[in-house]
């Protein structure tokens, strides 16, 4: 095992959290277990990508660590699947594959953030803290922006630089979610069970029409594209 123990007092933490460890090395995983309830923290450990992506399914975690070599399923098609069902609990993903492809590929896959083994504990904490953090403080915002999109869910109302927009209820339901996973991919089936409520493929083109209506509302006028089909994937909402 490829890790560094932490020294007494080193360890400055937030809340306890609830974690789930998808890790095949079995002293890994238990010194994972052992490290973080010692931090304050919850672990769940799970030794294959099957077990793992069914907790993660049924559970309510905070964080996800997640190994990217595993047996009965690999990590990253854990996380993807778990992705495509709307799942959006953040991800570290650990990995002795550490080159800039690797990390890449396992980002796009639907990870929040890439450790390379061997790590130190210290590290892995403050990583897992911080994805904590951001998810938290991105559930009670109020007031998403994107460059110069604006979007207020207290108000319902939506800006483009001086450019008031008017959205019928479900198309702002649908920028508000696709602005809460903003540089992300979001799936067309992350959209039918998180927007429209569908949890099977209805087989009609109403994503579609949506997403056009909504492109021609928040970008006519404007020369840069701010909502991006991912060919094969799904939509993004990036600004630049």
């Amino acid at each position: 095992m490829n890790v560094s123990i932490l020294e007494p007092g080193e360890i400055a933490y937030s809340g306890p959290m609830k974690i789930l460890v998808i890790e095949d090395d079995r002293e890994g995983a238990e010194y994972l277990e052992k490290a973080l309830a010692e931090a304050g923290h919850t672990a769940h450990v799970a030794r294959d990508g099957e077990t793992g992506f069914a907790l993660a399914d049924s559970g309510d975690y905070d964080v996800m660590i997640i190994d990217r070599m595993l047996p009965r399923r690999d990590g990253l098609s854990v996380i993807a699947g778990l992705r495509s069902r709307g799942n959006t609990t953040p991800v570290l993903i650990l990995s002795a594959l550490g080159e800039v492809d690797d990390r890449v590929t396992g980002l796009r896959a639907g990870g929040d953030d890439y450790l390379t083994k061997p790590y130190a504990f210290s590290e892995l904490l403050a990583r897992i803290e911080v994805l904590n953090r951001r998810t938290a403080s991105r559930e009670t915002e109020t007031v998403y922006r994107i460059g110069d999109l604006e979007l207020d869910r207290l108000s319902h109302m939506v800006r483009r630089g001086a450019l008031d927009i008017t959205l019928q209820p479900r198309e702002f339901r649908l920028l508000e979610y696709l602005m809460r996973h903003a540089g992300q991919v979001v799936t067309r089936t992350m959209l039918l069970e998180n927007v429209w409520d569908y949890h099977f493929d209805p087989q009609t083109n109403v994503i579609d029409v949506h997403i056009s209506r909504l492109r021609s509302k928040i970008e006519k006028g404007f020369s840069s594209p701010i909502l991006h089909t991912v060919r094969g994937a799904g939509y993004m909402l990036k600004a630049g």
